[in-house]
């Protein structure tokens, strides 16, 4: 057991890269990702879970095929599982996602250049 928060900030300063979540905590069989977004993503869902955004700083639009939901630092957002999404972020924004181990961030789709490795830790 550590007895030392986890500071997001700090973790942060750690990566520059953009759309490469990184696991800095564990909760069962949830993961804690701190990822850095800009520009526009690409279309995907997640069959078997629902994913959460909440944004630290900056702002983050979520595309759905019937609207979009935009989120500013403070704010969150759960897309249900099986709905079909897009991020962008104008600017770059920093986000902590909230989903299970194992989760492609591309979804259930195929791999392409933008699928992150999984399980980075910082």
């Amino acid at each position: 057991m550590q007895l030392k928060p986890i500071n997001f900030m700090d973790k942060l300063g750690l990566f520059s890269e953009q759309w490469s979540p990184k696991v800095v905590a564990q909760m069962n069989d949830y993961q804690f990702k701190l990822v850095k977004l800009q520009g526009e993503f690409v279309w995907h869902s997640h069959q078997d879970t629902d994913e959460t955004f909440i944004v630290l700083k900056g702002n983050l639009r979520i595309d759905f095929k019937e609207g979009y939901v935009n989120l500013s630092a403070g704010e969150m957002y759960v897309v249900p599982k099986g709905v079909e999404h897009k991020p962008y972020a104008e600017n770059e924004a920093e986000v902590l996602l909230i989903e299970p181990k194992g989760v492609l961030n591309t979804g259930d789709g195929e791999v392409s250049e933008r699928t992150a490795t999984n399980d980075v830790w910082i």
